[in-house]
C-alpha cells in the first residue's frame, strides 16, 4: 500500500499544497518520490526471487505489464533482464 499525497500531508499536519511546495523547493515532485521508492523496492523484490505478478501487486500495479513498462522506463531494461544480470 502506498499512501496518497493527501494522506501523507495529513500525517505531517500540513496541507497538500504546502507539501507539494516543500517538495518543489527540494526539486522533487510527489510522483517522482513515489517512483523512486517503487524502483528501489522493485530491485529488492527481483533479487528475492518473487514472481513478476507478485512484485507488480506489491508495488500497487493492477497489471504486470504496467509494472514491466515502468521498470523499463526506470532502469532501461525489463525486470526479467535485470534479474538475469544480477
Amino acid at each position: 500500500y502506498f499512501p496518497t499525497i493527501t494522506e501523507i500531508s495529513s500525517q505531517l499536519s500540513m496541507s497538500e499544497r504546502t507539501l507539494r511546495r516543500k517538495l518543489k523547493d527540494e526539486g522533487q515532485a510527489f510522483q517522482n518520490v513515489l517512483d523512486e521508492v517503487r524502483q528501489k523496492l522493485a530491485k529488492e523484490y527481483l533479487s528475492s526471487g518473487l514472481s513478476l505478478d507478485r512484485i507488480a501487486s506489491l508495488l500497487g500495479y493492477t497489471e504486470t505489464a504496467n509494472f514491466s513498462h515502468a521498470f523499463k522506463r526506470w532502469c532501461g531494461s525489463s525486470p526479467t533482464a535485470y534479474r538475469q544480470n544480477k
